[in-house]
């Protein structure tokens, strides 16, 4: 059953916790549903924005316009052929609930993006990554309805122009077409783990148990372990990307500072941790009005309860310029600022 409200509160919508309002919010399990909305004019011609978990946005204000959220959180089964299984997701599940699909079932490829908060069809928008895995390393395709002709079409995963926290609906079909549905492939047997990463490695070299199982419940042994719940301190997880920057910055930065932690990134460039940047500029367990920094890990900015979206933005950049001062390093947001 849809449900459309008026002057609707996005304060449980959102974890930052930000207590906005929209114009209108419209929620939905049908594409009819939507497609019926939208063929009056009072709700076409709004300005729009499509809202999954609502874990990776920052609203700055209210938000004056029409807010679409859908909810189908179907799963189903659409094929499987030899050590591959496909799974057809509504693109209003919960990401995690999905992951625990596929670890309940022996399905393998998601289990290291365990515990990310969020929706199947934000998770794609955003091409979530963790633990050396991303949406995009899974996905096969995506169905997509065009909120202007109500047509609705699949397209293929090259198609999707994934790249690091990035996708083509962040760009040319951004608030023009929504995310119905998406097919995973995942592995049913003859599994390929990733567990070189950090922590990961060492939880799973102390128990000797390498299994899809024993890595979701390392994974989210991890999070849970550093990562505030959102439902206590507000927060949208990493607040910034990992900078990719030259080989030639890192030496320099090396040169003073040991022990950065370095991932490779192509030829002639490493990714750096955002996290230790902002740790080694002094920001971990900081705070500025009404807004944090996580005391655990430096790259979760929160809301203990009385912050606003501005807040939290100022205190980003402060965050931002410190870090270029310092490092020569730009930081850019993986949160996605609306307003």
């Amino acid at each position: 059953m849809a449900e459309l409200i008026e002057n609707a509160s996005l304060k449980n919508l959102n974890t930052f916790g930000l207590d906005v309002k929209a114009r209108y919010l419209f929620r939905f399990h049908h594409i009819s549903e939507l497609t019926d909305l939208l063929k009056d004019n009072k709700y076409s011609t709004q300005k729009r924005l499509i809202l999954g978990g609502g874990s990776n946005i920052l609203f700055l204000n209210d938000f004056d316009g029409l807010v679409i959220q859908p909810l189908n959180d179907t799963i189903k089964e659409t094929e499987t052929k030899g050590k591959f299984t496909w799974l057809k997701t509504g693109s209003g599940m919960e990401w995690d609930g999905f992951v625990e699909y596929c670890s309940e079932n022996e399905l393998g490829g998601a289990e290291n993006l365990s515990l990310i908060p969020g929706h199947t069809g934000a998770s794609t928008v955003q091409n979530i990554g963790a633990f050396g895995v991303e949406a995009s390393d899974i996905i096969s395709s995506v169905e997509i309805y065009n909120l202007e002709t109500a047509e609705t079409f699949s397209i293929n995963s090259k198609d999707c122009n994934f790249g690091y926290r990035d996708s083509i609906f962040k760009h040319e079909l951004k608030d023009k077409y929504l995310v119905t549905s998406l097919t995973y492939k995942l592995t049913n047997k003859d599994h390929s783990f990733i567990t070189s990463y950090g922590d990961l490695k060492k939880i799973l070299d102390e128990t000797g148990d390498i299994s899809i199982k024993s890595i979701r419940n390392a994974v989210i042994k991890i999070r849970e372990s550093k990562l505030p719940d959102p439902k206590i301190s507000g927060n949208a997880g990493s607040f910034f990307k990992n900078p990719v920057i030259p080989v030639a910055l890192l030496e320099k930065i090396s040169q003073k500072y040991a022990g950065i932690p370095v991932y490779p990134a192509g030829e002639g460039f490493s990714k750096v941790a955002a996290g230790w940047l902002i740790d080694q500029a002094g920001w971990k367990g900081k705070s500025k009005g009404n807004a944090g920094v996580h005391d655990k890990q430096a790259l979760v900015l929160i809301n203990p309860g009385k912050a606003n979206g501005k807040e939290i933005e100022l205190l980003a950049e402060d965050i931002r310029k410190s870090v270029y001062d310092l490092f020569g390093v730009l930081l850019e947001p993986e949160v996605i600022f609306i307003g």
